[in-house]
């Protein structure tokens, strides 16, 4: 008879241990989460989603598609931030010392991306990019002309029309308006009235962006 056969299961014992061992509750799952400093995919993800609301701060009046991804994922990582933080500050103090860079980093992604908008930086490099061969467009279209674009790109926008009137051209941004039916990028010699209806422009608003440019939504 050999020596296995007759001897304990270490097997069985370990499942019967596992078997009636407690299971950790929800609390006792949340603290030990909690506990460990933000990851290798928390992190990430908090810069890729900065990534998606400053694209969609580029385009003129936004980005449907990407605001509303932003918006939600943003929240969503907001949320597990506070409560992460919030327990972790109640149970574990000196992991948050410890790890102190990791627990600032989604912060600081978050105040950069946030100050970054607000100050239209980019929307003004991403137009900056595209400037020179917008008016190259427009003098190929010439004085009082329209040309579909079909979503074809040009510097870094893809297009839908460009309209050229005398000091003036419009050009209509594929996709871009929240809300709006369209929006997209307006090139003026004189300086336009922004934030009001300008008469002869039908439903136009305008917001000047820098130099010549503006950014124009129909409303």
């Amino acid at each position: 008879m050999s020596a296995a056969g007759s001897g304990p299961d270490p097997d069985g014992s370990v499942a019967k241990l596992i078997e009636i061992a407690e299971r950790p509750t929800l609390g006792q799952r949340l603290i030990d989460w909690a506990s460990r400093p933000p990851g290798r995919l928390y992190i990430p993800a908090c810069a890729a989603v900065a990534l998606v609301l400053i694209f969609e701060d580029s385009v003129p009046a936004g980005h449907l598609p990407a605001f509303v991804v932003g918006l939600v994922c943003g929240l969503l990582l907001a949320a597990m931030g506070a409560l992460r933080l919030g327990i972790a500050l109640a149970v574990a103090r000196p992991m948050i010392r410890h790890y102190w860079l990791r627990w600032i980093s989604a912060p600081l992604i978050a105040a950069l991306a946030l100050g970054l908008s607000g100050a239209d930086v980019p929307l003004q490099l991403r137009m900056a990019v595209s400037a020179d061969q917008l008016l190259e467009l427009a003098d190929q279209v010439g004085d009082g002309g329209t040309a579909a674009r079909d979503g074809a790109w040009t510097g870094a926008y893809p297009l839908d029309e460009v309209s050229v009137s005398p000091g003036l051209v419009h050009f209509t941004v594929d996709g871009a308006g929240l809300l709006a039916p369209a929006a997209g990028f307006a090139h003026s010699t004189e300086e336009l009235p922004v934030g009001v209806f300008v008469p002869g422009q039908g439903s136009r608003v305008y917001e000047h962006v820098s130099g010549d440019w503006y950014v124009w939504v129909n409303h």
